[in-house]
């Protein structure tokens, strides 16, 4: 299994620029960050910033590939949501990643489409990492 989550984990790699959201059922609801955020990953973290530059969320990951739908646990480790854990699906299409995340506390999701409480996000591949 650890080869899997590393393969998975090396598909996160690089700098992504958020084109869709939906919330609790809501598509492109006003969105806290703005247009157009960018999350970039290195490793299991996260940090989700704005065009300005500026830093809103940073975070650490856990995935888990052998789920289906592929399952991954977002923890924010500072922002609003700081040291609150989201569990989450997520998927690769082309140079996509979407995925979809409930409040702390909730089931994890099982469709790519929202309820009270969920959050979808689809994020275009901007860059990937130096290798």
């Amino acid at each position: 299994m650890q080869i899997r989550v590393d393969e998975e984990l090396k598909k996160f790699q690089g700098t992504w620029k958020q084109v869709k959201c939906e919330a609790n059922g809501v598509v492109n609801p006003s969105d806290e960050f703005g247009s157009e955020p960018l999350t970039t990953f290195s490793g299991n973290t996260y940090v989700v910033t704005l065009p300005d530059g500026t830093v809103v969320i940073e975070g650490t990951f856990t995935l888990d590939p052998t789920q289906e739908p592929k399952a991954v646990n977002w923890t924010d480790t500072c922002g609003a949501d700081e040291q609150k854990t989201f569990p989450s699906i997520y998927a690769f299409y082309d140079d996509q990643l979407i995925f979809c995340a409930a409040d702390e506390g909730m089931e994890r999701p099982k469709v790519f489409q929202t309820r009270q409480g969920e959050t979808l996000r689809v994020h275009q591949r901007v860059s990937r990492p130096l290798v």
